[in-house]
């Protein structure tokens, strides 16, 4: 009882948007935001600015993630925000692509919580994104996971094999399932699935190969399971997605 006297009288006297939130501008390789009910933007750290494209959080303020990224990409954030708004439950460790340039081969490791005022009534969402890097470089993903996670990144066009994979990481099929879903919050064919369908994103705006190729070269069965596994997590097909980046003022 103490101890939460203390800390009740302490944070009762904090002035969170001056101290609190500046305090996240120091974390580097974090970013972090805030929302309300309608997806619109209240807060952000230096490194949500950086993957907005803007130079100052007030640049964001009232604005959404279809001001800043590409639409397929922002489709999903806004769905995963409304989710936690209407469900009132955090959404915890997802892959995401990084908030960046288009078919960039990285992805962000990505926790939503919704926000609640007195009366316990949600009315916006919080949450912050870092790199898979950055979670790999914690001691249990560096000695288990990082061999074989550069793996799946170097080797994602071939059949991959998760006995294999695990045998690089020094575990067993079920052992390396168990490390690898409380790492990063997924199964390896989740992650593996992400990494090729990052792989064609880059692949459908920088190459005018057919999307039977780009299926056979970024390691989907055929044409068919890459349209079904692309519009799954972009939110559009593989066709859509190219015309719309490639000519953005036609959306």
């Amino acid at each position: 009882m103490k101890h939460d006297a203390i800390r009740q009288n302490i944070l009762k006297h904090v002035a969170p948007q001056a101290q609190l939130l500046r305090l996240l501008d120091l974390l580097p390789d974090v970013s972090f935001f805030i929302k309300d009910r309608e997806g619109r933007f209240v807060a952000v750290n230096r490194r949500g600015c950086e993957y907005c494209g803007v130079s100052s959080e007030r640049d964001v303020f009232g604005k959404t993630d279809r001001d800043f990224f590409p639409r397929a990409r922002a489709d999903k954030y806004i769905a995963d925000d409304r989710k936690v708004i209407r469900s009132g439950k955090p959404l915890l460790n997802r892959i995401d692509p990084a908030p960046e340039a288009e078919g960039s081969p990285r992805l962000v490791l990505t926790n939503r919580i919704p926000l609640r005022d007195a009366n316990g009534r949600v009315i916006g969402v919080a949450g912050f994104s870092r790199s898979v890097e950055s979670v790999r470089a914690r001691p249990v993903a560096t000695a288990r996971l990082a061999r074989a996670l550069e793996h799946i990144h170097e080797r994602h066009a071939a059949p991959v094999a998760t006995n294999h994979v695990a045998k690089l990481a020094g575990l067993s099929p079920s052992q390396f399932e168990r490390v690898f879903r409380k790492a990063l919050g997924t199964s390896p064919r989740q992650y593996l699935l992400r990494v090729r369908v990052e792989a064609a994103c880059r692949a459908l705006v920088e190459t005018d190969e057919t999307l039977a190729v780009i299926a056979q070269r970024c390691g989907f069965y055929d044409q068919s399971h890459f349209t079904r596994s692309f519009s799954a997590l972009m939110g559009a097909t593989p066709s859509v997605y190219r015309r719309e980046r490639r000519n953005p003022t036609a959306t």
